[in-house]
């Protein structure tokens, strides 16, 4: 079939037509797609397209036929490279339309679309995220895109008064962050202290939590830190979900976390790039800046998130009271299963074997956590990450890791198809990791609570980590696709 695009697609404002390169530059804005030719009143089927909201993607869209429609990622702000976040709304849809999207200018080949990744959907009536059916989307190289890698997917609407809203992810939006500070503020516990730490270049807050019993805020207190950052990659929103399920377990009364609170003080900035998460970028700050490359040498005007969390943390290392023990930077990752960590290499042999611990602890409390698939290395290309660069900054008794998460899914033990994440499945490795530090620090000794915490004071041979450099596998090796279901609830998609 002949492709016919670039036609007939108006502004149903100002009825202006829109499409080319041009319109990659910004977010389409209620815009209408009508057949082309023509010219009367939009009718219910011509779809009204609209991405101009907090954290949305979508930069152009070609009419292809009455059942088919080509978009186009608006890429990154100030950087072309990146094209893999999208999220945007459909509207005036007519009751049983059905629809194909394709989705045609990935800037990434691999992808979890191959196996078995779907879209999320809701829509006003609906309004909780859910994944497509994964045999409604196809992956694959497209002739008729110079043989890129094209996403497609069938979806029929079947109410005509709601909006459908689509996206790679479940969105965490800043708006929604600072709802659940907020929130977090007005129950005025005395453990937890929130500071602005600094500002992003379009003046939003970056934020910074300090959670610990009071005790431990004294100067002359000795303290335990461990440092966690979150969305320095802001298409990486299950990074957020993890964030805020660590948050939630460390503020609650469960035994473990009063333990935690009265040994260790937690450091927590959940978002380190709340432009590129407002704008509704991939990888990049509002300026172009893969944030996560300049931990090296910050600047204090394009990077000024960065800039002030590594101001603070090299105050902390500097002032002899405190024991910076713990640097995780929390991530999404778009082509493997599983959580899993990547760490450092280095030359002592027993520091080896000790970084190693907390993630094999961590794959004993979540079985969503991958040990296999943990990675230590020293890439040239990731020298100026956070893991990288505070590795070679802080002493031997600090430990730096990367925690990265499937966009997708994990692999159950005993099971032979993935089992996909969903908003609470993130938020429960994140209670998971919080969980952890208690057998780290070996404090279990110090529950007295009668409630079972499901964490068993664990033995680590560290005799298993003497390869040092494990390598990271391409592919989860019990990894098949999903089993493709259509569920029968009538409230679903």
């Amino acid at each position: 079939m002949e492709r016919k695009m670039e036609e007939n697609i108006r502004d149903p404002e100002t009825g202006s037509e829109a499409g080319g390169e041009d319109a990659l530059v910004g977010n389409v804005n209620k815009l209408l797609v009508t057949p082309p030719g023509y010219t009367g009143v939009p009718r219910k089927g011509h779809l009204i397209f609209d991405a101009c909201f907090e954290s949305g993607n979508l930069g152009r869209v070609d009419y292809i036929s009455e059942f088919e429609y080509d978009l186009f990622i608006r890429p990154d702000t100030c950087n072309p490279r990146f094209r893999v976040w999208f999220n945007f709304t459909v509207e005036n849809v007519r009751e049983t339309q059905r629809v194909i999207f394709n989705i045609v200018n990935f800037s990434k080949t691999k992808s979890l679309y191959r196996d078995g990744m779907s879209p999320v959907v809701k829509s006003t009536s609906r309004p909780k995220w859910q994944r497509l059916p994964a045999k409604n989307v196809y992956y694959y190289r497209c002739p008729d895109h110079r043989r890129n890698y094209v996403m497609s997917y069938a979806f029929c609407f079947d109410r005509e008064d709601d909006v459908y809203q689509f996206a790679y992810c479940y969105p965490y939006t800043y708006s929604r962050l600072q709802h659940y500070l907020h929130s977090l503020e007005r129950r005025n516990l005395d453990y937890l202290q929130r500071e602005q730490l600094g500002l992003s270049v379009q003046q939003r807050h970056l934020d910074l939590l300090t959670i610990t019993s009071p005790a431990h805020l004294k100067p002359d207190q000795e303290k335990k830190v461990v440092f966690l950052t979150a969305r320095v990659h802001p298409g990486e929103s299950p990074a957020s979900f993890i964030c805020q399920g660590v948050i939630d377990f460390l503020v609650s009364q469960h035994p473990v976390a009063r333990v935690l609170r009265d040994h260790l003080v937690f450091k927590i900035v959940p978002m380190l790039n709340p432009d590129g998460v407002y704008l509704g970028n991939y990888r990049c700050s509002l300026m172009g800046f893969d944030l996560n490359r300049h931990w090296q040498d910050p600047s204090p005007w394009a990077h000024p998130t960065l800039h002030a969390v590594k101001q603070l943390i090299v105050q902390m290392n500097q002032d002899p009271k405190v024991s910076l023990e713990f640097y995780i930077d929390v991530h999404a990752h778009s082509t493997m299963m599983n959580g899993f960590m990547y760490g450092n290499v280095f030359e002592e042999e027993e520091r080896v074997h000790r970084q190693a611990v907390f993630p094999r602890l961590l794959c004993q409390n979540a079985p969503d956590f991958s040990f296999s698939s943990t990675s230590f290395n020293r890439d040239v290309v990731k020298a100026g990450t956070g893991r990288r660069f505070l590795g070679g900054l802080l002493d031997d008794t600090s430990y730096c890791y990367t925690l990265e998460v499937s966009f997708y899914s994990y692999m159950a033990a005993g099971s032979t198809a993935p089992v996909p994440y969903t908003e609470d499945a993130y938020m429960k490795l994140g209670r998971n990791v919080a969980r952890t530090f208690l057998d780290y620090y070996r404090l279990n000794n110090l529950i007295y609570d009668n409630k079972p915490t499901s964490l068993n004071n664990s033995s680590v041979d560290i005799q298993a980590y003497r390869q040092g450099n494990s390598h990271v596998n391409e592919q989860n090796p019990d990894g098949e696709k999903a089993e493709r279901r259509i569920h029968g609830n009538k409230e679903e998609f």
